[in-house]
Parts: C-alpha cells; sequence; structure tokens
C-alpha cells in the first residue's frame, strides 16, 4: 500500500496558535523590512526623511561619492574601510571565542553530569546583566588608569599604560567577552552528546592529542561550531553599544555608520540601503558557513 500523498492539513486550533507568533513576525519583520526597502529606493528630504522621487543614488553611495563640485564619481573609502573594519572584526572575534569557547565546552561536558549544570549557570551568567553594563566594565578594566594597566604599571611591567580603549583591540576585546557564551552553547550542545570513548580508543591506537582532536572530536561537533561562529558573527557585524562605548566614535562599524545616516546625517534613504547591505553580508557569511561545512562533509563522505 502506497503510502498517502496528501500535504498534512493545519487544524483551526493549530493556525490559532500560530497566530501570535506570525503577528509579531509580520509587524517586527516583514513591515519594517519592507519600509526599509522602499526608503532605500528613494532620494532624502532637505532637513530629513524622505521624498517620494524614485532614485538609485543611495544604493550607489554605498560604495561610491559624488564630487559635490566637479559631479565626478569615485569609491567612498569611508564606507568601504568601515565594510572591512566590520567584517575583519567580526571575524576575528569569532576566532577569539572559539579559541576561549571550545576548551570552557570541552571542559564542561567532561564533568560529572550533576555537575554540568553549575558551570552551564557560570557561562550564562553574564546574560542575566545588561550588555551595557557589562561594556563598561571592560572598559574599566582597560582604560589607561584601569585595573590591568594600574596592575602592570606596579609590577614594572611596563612604565607607561597601554592605550587599549578607543582602538580595534577594545572592540574586539568587549565582543569576544559579550559574545563569547554564544559560542560556548552551541559546541557543549554538540559534545554532550559525543561518546568519549572514541577518545579513548584513538590513544589505544597511539594516535597523537593533536591527531584525535582533528580526526575524531572536531568533525564531530562541527555542527556546534558553524552554529556558534554564526551566532558571533552575525550580531558582531552590526554591533552598535560595545562599538560606541570601547571605540569612542573613533573605529565605526556598520551598526555606527548606519545609526549615524539616520541620526545626525539624517540621510534615510542611505541609512536604509546600508541596512540592507548589511542584511545582504549576514545572508553572504551565513551560506559561506553552511556552504563550507556541507563541502568538507562530502569530501569526508
Amino acid at each position: 500500500m502506497q503510502p498517502s500523498s496528501k500535504r498534512p492539513t493545519i487544524t483551526k486550533a493549530q493556525a490559532f496558535l500560530l497566530t501570535p507568533a506570525m503577528v509579531i513576525l509580520l509587524l517586527a519583520a516583514i513591515i519594517p523590512l519592507a519600509l526599509i526597502t522602499v526608503y532605500s529606493f528613494l532620494t532624502p528630504g532637505e532637513y530629513g526623511g524622505i521624498n517620494w522621487t524614485f532614485s538609485t543614488e543611495s544604493w550607489v553611495n554605498v560604495v561610491a561619492k559624488r564630487d559635490f563640485f566637479t559631479d565626478e564619481v569615485s569609491w567612498a573609502t569611508e564606507h568601504l574601510v568601515v565594510f572591512w573594519r566590520s567584517i575583519k572584526l567580526s571575524f576575528l572575534t569569532a576566532v577569539l571565542t572559539f579559541l576561549f569557547g571550545f576548551p570552557a565546552a570541552y571542559f564542561i561536558a567532561t564533568r560529572p553530569p550533576h555537575r554540568r549544570d553549575f558551570w552551564l549557570t557560570l557561562v550564562m551568567l553574564p546574560f542575566w546583566t545588561n550588555m551595557l553594563i557589562r561594556t563598561f566594565a571592560i572598559m574599566q578594566l582597560i582604560r589607561n588608569e584601569g585595573v590591568i594597566n594600574t596592575l602592570l604599571v606596579d609590577l614594572r611591567i611596563i612604565s607607561t599604560p597601554i592605550q587599549i580603549l578607543y582602538t580595534e583591540t577594545a572592540i574586539m576585546l568587549g565582543m569576544t567577552y559579550v559574545y563569547l557564551p554564544l559560542m560556548v552553547l552551541p559546541i557543549y550542545a554538540s559534545m554532550e552528546r559525543f561518546d568519549f570513548r572514541l577518545v579513548e580508543a584513538g590513544y589505544d591506537l597511539y594516535a597523537r592529542p593533536s591527531q584525535i582532536m582533528r580526526e575524531i572530536i572536531l568533525p564531530i561537533v562541527k555542527p556546534g561550531v558553524v552554529a556558534g561562529s554564526i551566532l558571533v558573527f552575525v550580531p558582531c557585524l552590526g554591533d552598535y553599544v560595545i562599538t560606541t562605548v570601547l571605540g569612542g566614535g573613533k573605529q565605526l562599524l556598520l551598526g555606527n555608520l548606519i545609526g549615524m545616516q539616520f541620526s545626525a546625517l539624517r540621510n534615510w534613504p542611505l541609512g536604509a540601503a546600508l541596512s540592507l547591505t548589511l542584511l545582504i553580508l549576514v545572508g553572504i557569511a551565513m551560506i559561506f558557513f553552511v556552504r563550507a561545512t556541507e563541502k568538507e562533509d562530502g569530501l569526508r563522505g
């Protein structure tokens, strides 16, 4: 007897339960995204806002700029520098969170089951504190008169404080601290189901620790690594709070550039075009992570 090809139908009760989520999705995501898309093809108003005149000038201004006097078009190097800095710092933050998060997840996964909840609580504890407070805490650590510089000067390791605050290093440290749990938890979820007897078998076959890590552990927990990388990389691209506090307005990222267009410069169409560009970059990053994983899995298969 052949299975029925009819699609499962949604009952009225199921539709009723779906309605609140769909309404929130419509109001909080679809409608704003549609408005942003429309705004990106309009012209900026003289004193802010928009004029309802179709134009692709904002999309051109994402990567190019027109000289006010000669009307010549050249690359918008200021925007390109911000794009590059955003991608670079987001990637480096993802790498740092992996380097710190993988050992932490491995440590938690190898604890006795009744002790894992304690360590997981410590990992999630920062989420119970406002991000702005956590960012200012990092600021107190790395500023010239902060804990780190004061300790290094008192120990006579350095003679003058190291300028960390308001640099790319400060932003990267702040994002690593804030988004580290987003890397630890997915990797731990993958390791929790990992059979560590495979590691013992590897040692029995005289495999080196590096071989065990590369050939046994990493391939199995790779879905968690990919998920954690996406969860860290994506919010870092559009981060606003950390870059504003620790960057001091000197190291702009995409989030700051977009906010500046909507507030100080009052160029809503360009801000909308930059917002959609950020969305496109996020989509490309997610496709890259997924495709890279599928390609390597295919080679192993």
